[in-house]
């Protein structure tokens, strides 16, 4: 492998993780002759077949596989040094990649974005998933950080907790229940109901605390999006259970309310992740340092929601 380019390896990683020579070509600004080319020489000197081709899709072969993983970490490691490099240098440069679940996406570009003015040379990867794509992720180490309200048990993770994310019960405004106080949990038996779609943590933990109680409520519409079902509350559809980050952007005209039910909210918190053992960047070291601070500093009373609550 003394032999083999950066550039041989730069092509091969982008056509491996594009699937195709025409895109890693369209990607890497050259001809898919030359990509062509070099996975030819490459393949040369690894001795072996890299890829094989059935139909129009490629696959990559075993040592495909080996020489990715080592592409990767090769790259991630040049990535490092360019950040530590430019620290020495007295400045923070390099690439942020950060994956975070739907509901994060209500807080953390607003953390994100004072981070970034603090440091603009930083280019920033926001990827917004479900739990269960993140966790995807998370196996392929495809992000420097994760955020994330439950963090999966199976995984051999370095976790934070860093922000209260509590789960409320929010109805229209004109709600039967809208008025009443103390709601007993067995009274949302039978409710309309709009729930979180397949993998959303959300929805384990609703499902969790309903279980425990014996409430059935009736399952209206499955929605993956929490704008949806704020929408389709409005609408008359249901009733639902969100975080209540969710309602920070909303008017107190909106005619959302949060009901004062028992067992409500339901008490999670955000945390931050990383794989464990894995040598955070520069960036990325800076970035968890920071958020941890300003997470303390706001405090769970700057994200109160201005909606109308009936507690």
């Amino acid at each position: 492998m003394i032999h083999a380019t950066l550039h041989q390896l730069a092509v091969f990683e982008a056509t491996a993780r594009l699937g195709s020579f025409t895109r890693a070509a369209e990607e890497l600004f050259i001809t898919q002759p030359t990509v062509s080319s070099q996975i030819k020489q490459l393949t040369k000197v690894v001795g072996l077949p890299l890829f094989e081709q059935i139909g129009k899709r490629l696959y990559l072969t075993e040592a495909g596989k080996e020489l990715l993983k080592t592409c990767q970490e090769i790259f991630e490691r040049l990535d490092n040094f360019e950040m530590k490099i430019a620290d020495l240098k007295g400045t923070k440069q390099g690439r942020l990649r950060l994956a975070v679940i739907t509901t994060a996406k209500y807080f953390i570009p607003r953390i994100l974005g004072a981070f970034c003015e603090q440091y603009p040379g930083i280019d920033v990867s926001l990827n917004v998933t479900n739990h269960q794509q993140i966790q995807r992720r998370m196996l392929e180490n495809q992000d420097d950080l994760y955020i994330l309200s439950q963090p999966p048990a199976e995984l051999d993770l370095h976790s934070e907790p860093f922000l209260d994310n509590p789960l409320v019960v929010i109805a229209r405004s004109d709600h039967l229940l809208a008025r009443e106080k103390n709601i007993p949990i067995k009274q949302l038996n039978g409710q309309p109901f709009i729930m979180r779609e397949q993998g959303s943590g959300t929805r384990s933990a609703v499902l969790e605390l309903f279980a425990k109680h014996k409430v059935n409520v009736t399952v209206r519409l499955e929605l993956g999006s929490n704008e949806a079902i704020k929408q389709a509350i409005a609408g008359g559809l249901g009733i639902s259970v969100l975080s209540q980050h969710t309602l920070i952007s909303e008017r107190t005209d909106s005619g959302l309310v949060i009901l004062d039910a028992q067992h409500f909210p339901i008490r999670r918190r955000w945390y931050v992740a990383h794989l464990s053992g894995k040598r955070l960047s520069v960036i990325a070291q800076a970035f968890l340092e920071y958020l941890i601070v300003k997470s303390q500093e706001i405090g769970t009373s700057a994200w109160q929601n201005p909606v109308e609550s009936r507690n």
